[in-house]
């Protein structure tokens, strides 16, 4: 409780920034007011559809790809050996653990135009090099895969706890009326753990607005030519900061984020209710 006050409540009133010509020199409460003209700057710049657009698109490809995979993991982990699964376990959590500094590099090592392990296979086959960091088409395909891989061991994680709690006379009451492991995972694991999935689909969707930005910065290396496909709200207006400045045009895209995703949470909540 602490924790959120301090850091969620108490900086509540930087929600005026947006709406300030913020000077470095005059301060936070000493800046002129500014009305809608950050907002207008952002909604009136080309580039806010493409970023949306990436920013969503992309976001709704992780939850649900990450969800079905995260499920999958948990129902694997749930039927192996307990003298095992400690180890898979471990495996599938430690990328979780990896900076995107690190994850760019070994996806560098996959892709890299002149050693890259993917084009060095191609070569071998006779098939001519990709310039994977100049195609924007492949990208949703590559940062879908790399995102799967770095968060889909903390999805099956928690999954699998949900699991542990299930009552075990379910499954030995299947049992004994002849269900198969298949059966029991789609009639009885599934069901049990369909609250929690929808909480945390909800819960993810509040950020779907929010592009991770060491994803979309560090692993595509930030390369101008894939900005069609890879460039979200978050490292544009990094860029916009960096090249110009403009802490206000930046807290306006943030407060244009948290509103859409409160939005979109109310949303989903509602949609649950109306379905379960």
């Amino acid at each position: 409780i602490i924790f959120i006050f301090i850091f969620c409540y108490i900086p509540l009133y930087g929600l005026i920034l947006p709406f300030k010509n913020y000077h470095f020199e005059k301060g936070f409460w000493g800046s002129p007011w500014s009305g809608l003209y950050n907002f207008q700057y952002l909604f009136n710049s080309d580039a806010l559809f493409r970023i949306t657009k990436n920013t969503v698109l992309m976001n709704a490809l992780f939850i649900s790809i990450g969800t079905v995979v995260s499920v999958a993991f948990a129902l694997l982990l749930f039927e192996i050996s307990r003298k095992f699964v400690k180890v898979y376990q471990t495996i599938m959590f430690f990328p979780y653990f990896i900076s995107w500094v690190i994850a760019a590099y070994i996806v560098l090592a996959f892709l890299d135009m002149d050693n890259g392990f993917l084009n060095r296979t191609l070569a071998s086959f006779g098939a001519e090099p990709i310039l994977w960091y100049s195609e924007p088409k492949y990208w949703p395909y590559i940062l879908v895969i790399v995102a799967v891989w770095k968060g889909a061991g903390y999805g099956a994680i928690i999954y699998y706890t949900g699991l542990l709690g299930n009552d075990p006379e379910y499954y030995e009451a299947a049992m004994i009326d002849g269900a198969t492991r298949w059966q029991c995972a789609w009639h009885i694991s599934l069901p049990l753990l369909k609250p929690l999935i929808i909480l945390l689909v909800i819960l993810q969707v509040g950020r779907i607005f929010y592009g991770d930005f060491g994803l979309f910065y560090h692993v595509t290396l930030n390369s101008s030519q894939l900005y069609p496909a890879t460039d979200v709200i978050d490292t544009f207006v990094y860029r916009a900061l960096k090249s110009f400045g403009d802490i206000g045009m930046a807290a306006a895209a943030g407060f244009y984020q948290s509103v859409v995703g409160f939005v979109l949470v109310l949303l989903s909540n509602w949609i649950v209710k109306k379905l379960n």
